[in-house]
């Protein structure tokens, strides 16, 4: 019988390691999937899926909170009793182990309000954003005084990728330097890429 870890963050800058620390970090194997949005099906998942694939009667598995079990509160439903069918026990972090019954009525009804406080949230960003447009649009600044919409660039482009060539760095190394997410220097390379072809393109 083992003890199973799975951890999910939306974005590759974020890290699993505080879901760790707060279930304690004593696991015979932990699966993650990270850069990997709540909205994608849990069975979607690569690690949740090497989850499942792995997964024997007898085991544990443990999430950090009910969101991480599903994309919305059919689907936490249907993995925590795919999981159950197979004799697995299902442990949430500050809820406890999941039985059936009650156990299941009750993960139901958390994850139904994750669904509420997740459309919620989406609900008032959206209205912030057209806020902002709008602002925008009449005075030229957005309604808390920005001048355009989105967040400012974590460094700039140009001298990340010059730094990165000269020290001949990894992708890694670079992030690292100037405490920026790999995600974004690839988003850098990638732009960098794209001008260059387009120029060369323009030429012929």
């Amino acid at each position: 019988m083992s003890r199973l870890a799975y951890y999910r963050v939306s974005t590759a800058d974020q890290s699993i390691e505080a879901q760790r620390r707060a279930m304690g970090g004593k696991f015979d194997k932990e699966f993650k999937d990270e850069g990997v949005s709540g909205s994608t099906v849990a069975a979607h998942r690569k690690g949740f899926a090497k989850l499942l694939d792995f997964v024997r009667e007898g085991d544990t598995v443990c999430v950090y909170a009910v969101d991480r079990l599903g994309r919305d509160a059919i689907d936490v439903q249907t993995t925590v009793r795919r999981l159950l069918d197979q004799g697995v026990t299902v442990d949430v972090h500050g809820l406890g182990s999941i039985g059936r019954g009650v156990g299941e009525l009750i993960l139901g009804v958390l994850a139904q309000i994750a669904d509420m406080e997740r459309q919620r949230i989406f609900e008032r960003c959206e209205a912030g954003r057209g806020a902002a447009r709008e602002a925008l649009k009449l005075t030229g600044k957005t309604h808390r005084g920005k001048v355009s919409l989105g967040r400012p660039a974590a460094q700039d482009a140009a001298t990340v990728l010059a730094w990165k060539t000269a020290n001949k760095a990894s992708i890694g190394n670079t992030a690292a330097q100037f405490r920026i997410g790999t995600t974004t220097v690839k988003r850098y390379m990638a732009a960098a890429t794209g001008s260059t072809k387009a120029r060369v393109h323009l030429m012929v």
